[in-house]
């Protein structure tokens, strides 16, 4: 009975689970925020939210670099904690500055969900089935 309340059946897998949470958290802000930022840039640099007072614009160039190159480089494990810092500021700018840290929408949920996930990314490191991990 321990043995399924613990599921210790399961062999412990960090560096699997690591990889696994890279790929997800970064396929997902990827293909759902870098993706849109990369082909809608022109469109979007007019009323992008300047949430810190540096301008649309660059706003709107961080969190591109945040959500396409550094989610890319987080998926696979090449400067993870850096990247996955990047991508914290830029959630943590959205979840308080555009949300008020609020849970309350469907986007603030998503925004503090995660942002979760790259502070557990930041915290563990990539693992050992990165680029990072070959280099050291």
């Amino acid at each position: 009975m321990k043995k399924i309340i613990n599921l210790s059946f399961i062999p412990i897998k960090t560096d699997s689970a690591l990889l696994l949470l890279r790929v997800w958290l970064g396929f997902g802000v990827l293909l759902r925020h870098g993706v849109e930022k990369i082909s809608g840039f022109g469109k979007m640099a007019e009323h992008f939210p300047d949430p810190i007072g540096i301008g649309s614009s660059a706003s709107l160039s961080f969190a591109l670099v945040s959500d396409a190159i550094c989610s890319i480089l987080v998926i696979i494990g090449f400067a993870t904690r850096l990247s996955a810092s990047i991508i914290i500021m830029n959630l943590f700018v959205a979840f308080g500055f555009l949300y008020k840290f609020s849970i309350d929408k469907p986007q603030s949920e998503l925004a503090f969900v995660y942002l979760g996930g790259f502070i557990a990314i930041l915290l563990a490191g990539a693992g050992k089935y990165s680029i990072d991990s070959k280099l050291k």
